[in-house]
Order: structure tokens, then sequence, then C-alpha cells
């Protein structure tokens, strides 16, 4: 079982056309991110690339 650091509402991630990510500011100073792909598949976990923190996305599908 995972430990959150904090549920996100998706509408609160900025969102990269380009890239079809969502991504967060993490505390670390780097972003939590998800891919749209990941969502659609039913993903709710964003992870940040420089800590361990992981945050759950609050989102309707």
């Amino acid at each position: 079982m995972s430990v959150f650091h904090d549920e996100i509402e998706i509408e609160d991630f900025e969102y990269d056309e380009d890239t079809e990510t969502y991504y967060f500011p993490c505390p670390c100073g780097d972003k939590f991110a998800i891919s749209k792909d990941d969502l659609e598949s039913g993903e709710e976990v964003a992870t940040c690339p420089s800590c361990s923190l992981i945050v759950r996305v609050i989102y309707d599908k």
C-alpha cells in the first residue's frame, strides 16, 4: 500500500499538450507527472522524478 503525500484534483495540474502529460509542483522543486495515457488506463498515482513523493490524482474518467 502506498503512502500519498497528498491528493490533488486533476484541474489543479498543468497540462502539456505536446507531451500529453499533467504536471504539478512538488515540494522538492521538481514536478509530479502523470500522462494522459496513464489516466485513461486507470492509473491514479503521479510521481516525482527527483524524490520519493507520490500523489493521488482525483479525476472523473
